[in-house]
């Protein structure tokens, strides 16, 4: 069976996945992990998760049609001048 290890290198920071490894069963799987990634001191603490276990998630939908992916990073400029433009037209409309 493959199990997948995350490794948290000191408490506080988020786990990482450190690698894959063919064990028979959980416990051979811990003890593996312990060796590979935690007899020298590297590893703050250890999941080891079989494979079948972890669940992907596909199809994100972006109902808001934002784009976090631009080379320049994402842009508020034209947001900002959305917003001011409808502040600007909520005070004339106040004001009549």
């Amino acid at each position: 069976m493959i199990y997948e290890v995350f490794r948290q290198e000191r408490k506080g920071q988020p786990f990482q996945h450190a690698g894959s490894l063919d064990a028979a069963d959980q416990t051979f799987a811990e003890a593996y992990a312990k060796e590979f990634y935690g007899r020298r001191g590297e590893s703050e603490a250890l999941w080891v998760v079989p494979r079948e276990a972890i669940i992907e998630v596909e199809d994100f939908v972006d109902e808001l049609n934002r784009n976090y992916h631009r080379v320049d990073g994402y842009s508020l400029k034209e947001k900002l001048k959305e917003a001011r433009e409808r502040a600007g037209r909520a005070l004339v409309a106040r004001d009549r």
